[in-house]
């Protein structure tokens, strides 16, 4: 029977940043994945607040190397309405850029640097079993030729991402509060981009805001290409071998012809109600990080930024709960986070009904308001200095109105 220190669960941004700090702590750690890297996931573009956390867990070097697409920006786009953002005129001081990643070469980067440092990472091993108690957690799970073993560790941290292990073993997950989406996407030959177009992110918002298409480019002139809507769009769009994805992206007027003629790399993939929640973000001798306590909505690419934050976060604390500190998980770890998902939720509820883009494809949009919500889609999401953080359950709505008012009285 193994013993270590920590077990992280999930070899991906967040178990390796998890990972990779505590090893600096010099801890023995073990990370068991279930899958067999490189694998294709979405979630591939950055938020530049993510820099700061693969900084800090020493993984940033190793992803600089691999000159992934660099990102500058996101623009938002509806019909002949256009608002675009740079981090370099964002509120909050920060990283000013990030990337965008085919996440198979991204997150193997990080597992195989995180190897590098001395983590011991295993693929294709399934979490069977897992038994918690206040000083030793048991886990027992099945290799790729389907032996079973034993690894005790001291402390576990379940960033399991959609696998969601913990959750599901101890009934922790819980029914988001959103409407039920899907997506639907694939990677195409982007051979008619223009020069602008192959920088940043570009959204397109269609069907009374319902529905949205992301365009992902990457250095390689590929490009992720998606569509989120309601269950029943995706569904109906990913029906004889996801034709009607293919015929919409090829005709869909806000992409103004991009890709009529572009090949597909893979066939298109579809995912359905992927948002979700858990009761409690930790436990005796555990705690979770990642997509494995909650995931929104893909609208603002907040994913990574969420993964790595609460698994740099999940790491810091364990650390302290293993030199002997008494740690308030619920108030500096849990609550930490939720207030980052708590922004970026009314953000997302905001693009559902509108507010959002009110706002950004307005007449004139303040500098500084602007600049203040650029902070956001960058991921400083944790700035109570900036007013679009701190009063974010309020503020999109109010200034929405605001802007709805004044422009009636101009029309009149």
């Amino acid at each position: 029977m193994q013993n270590v220190d920590v077990v992280v669960i999930g070899a991906g941004p967040a178990g390796t940043v998890a990972a990779s700090y505590l090893k600096k702590q010099g801890y023995e750690v073990t990370i068991l994945e279930k899958e067999k890297f490189p694998r294709f996931q979405i979630g591939e573009s950055l938020l530049p607040c993510c820099m700061e956390h693969l900084e800090e867990s020493g993984l940033l070097e190793a992803v600089k190397e691999k000159n992934f697409q660099k990102k500058t920006g996101a623009a938002f786009m509806r019909g002949e309405k256009r608002c675009e953002f740079f981090f370099s005129e964002q509120f909050t001081q920060g990283w000013t850029w990030t990337w965008q990643v085919k996440r198979s070469e991204f997150d193997m980067t990080l597992a195989q640097e995180t190897a590098r440092k001395g983590v011991d990472v295993h693929f294709e091993c399934e979490v069977l079993s897992v038994e918690c108690s206040a000083d030793m957690q048991t886990i027992e799970y099945k290799d790729a030729e389907g032996a079973i073993h034993t690894i005790r560790s001291k402390f576990i941290i379940d960033s399991s991402g959609y696998g969601r292990v913990l959750p599901r073993l101890f009934d922790l997950s819980k029914p988001s509060s959103f409407t039920p989406r899907g997506a639907i996407f694939a990677h195409l030959e982007d051979i008619n981009r223009t020069e602008k177009a192959s920088q940043n992110i570009f959204v397109h918002s269609f069907d009374n805001n319902k529905s949205w298409i992301w365009a992902i480019p990457f250095s390689d002139g590929s490009t992720s290409v998606g569509i989120v809507g309601d269950k029943e769009k995706i569904i109906e769009l990913a029906e004889n071998d996801s034709q009607g994805y293919k015929d919409f992206i090829r005709t869909f007027e806000d992409l103004k012809g991009r890709f009529t003629d572009s090949a597909l790399k893979f066939e298109p993939r579809h995912i359905l109600g992927y948002s979700i929640g858990v009761k409690k973000m930790w436990g005796e001798g555990f705690v979770m990080s990642g997509n494995s306590t909650e995931f929104l909505d893909p609208i603002f690419s907040s994913g990574v930024t969420f993964a790595t934050a609460s698994g740099l976060l999940s790491a810091k604390m364990t650390h302290r709960h293993l030199q002997g500190e008494n740690v308030d998980w619920k108030k500096d770890y849990e609550d930490v986070i939720q207030k980052g998902i708590d922004v970026f939720r009314s953000y997302v509820a905001g693009w559902y009904s509108g507010d959002f883009q009110t706002i950004v494809f307005a007449r004139e949009i303040d500098s500084t308001f602007k600049n203040q919500i650029c902070s956001v889609l960058a991921g400083y999401v944790w700035d109570q200095a900036n007013p679009f953080v701190k009063k974010h359950d309020t503020i999109l709505p109010t200034l929405a109105k605001v802007i709805k008012m004044k422009e009636k009285e101009v029309q009149q």
